[in-house]
């Protein structure tokens, strides 16, 4: 039955409006319909909006507790490389002195400081630097130098010459030592030192430490950057024998150093 007509007269005469009761009700259900899926996806983004935030959290912090320690370890090796490049050099700057004074640094009258710190004013101008020494004296600086007593890095007193490394020439009674000598007349120049860390005297270490920040106790087998008499640089393990500091004696056989020229 027809039921736009008898109801809006008005509009007869205009078939665009008419339409059954039948149709009509289809299109109302068909409006229906089409709005419930937009409801449920609607109704399905608030419910698992939330969650999914949480997920990608939980994944950021993962992947940031894996990275965060291979960055610190990479940093700490950059370091270390640092040092090794600064020792190659410095063990470069001693053997061109050996070859032109014909001898390895030794005490001389009137000398400023210790040797083992001191020899750097007899090598330094071979390595670009020119008037007082400092704490911008870089080739002589190590990253992780951490000091001892004083609680400032070696690198930054004047005591210490503006360096972090020492010269195997602590020439007190019964040390063995390399002062004075030619590099030539020393037996085993691939196992005995030229110049190290300084925390090779003690031993300690400055980038792979037992200790963490402190410097002590001394422990067996702390690592430290070294040059050798050869001219190469290692990262080596330093003997301690639990009372004595490591450069007052030479070590136990299995060891790839000695202090000693003969």
């Amino acid at each position: 039955m027809k039921i736009w007509p008898d109801t809006f007269p008005q509009i007869q005469g205009d078939r665009r409006f008419l339409v059954s009761s039948a149709e009509f009700l289809n299109l109302r259900e068909a409006q229906e319909h089409s709005s419930k899926p937009f409801m449920r996806a609607n109704h399905s983004l608030r419910a698992f909006a939330f969650p999914d935030l949480l997920l990608v959290v939980a994944v950021l912090f993962l992947l940031l507790a894996l990275a965060l320690p291979m960055w610190s370890n990479a940093r700490a090796r950059g370091r270390q490389s640092v040092c090794q490049a600064n020792l190659k050099s410095v063990s470069g700057a001693l053997l061109k002195f050996d070859q032109n004074e014909g001898r390895l640094p030794q005490e001389t009258p009137g000398q400023k400081g210790a040797l083992w710190w001191f020899y750097k004013e007899l090598i330094k101008g071979d390595l670009g630097l020119k008037g007082l020494s400092s704490p911008a004296d870089k080739v002589f600086a190590c990253p992780d130098d951490r000091g001892y007593e004083d609680k400032k890095p070696f690198r930054s007193l004047a005591k210490f010459n503006y360096g972090s490394y020492v010269f195997n020439g602590v020439n007190l009674p019964g040390v063995p030592n390399i002062a004075g000598r030619a590099a030539s007349s020393v037996k085993d120049p691939a196992r005995t030192l030229l110049v190290m860390e300084w925390t090779a005297h003690a031993p300690l270490s400055w980038h792979r430490s037992r200790t963490g920040k402190k410097n002590h106790p001394f422990y067996n087998d702390a690592e430290s950057v070294v040059g050798f008499v050869d001219g190469h640089v290692d990262f080596i393990p330093i003997y301690f024998d639990g009372m004595n500091a490591a450069y007052t004696r030479d070590p136990i056989p299995g060891y790839k150093y000695k202090y000693g020229a003969d």
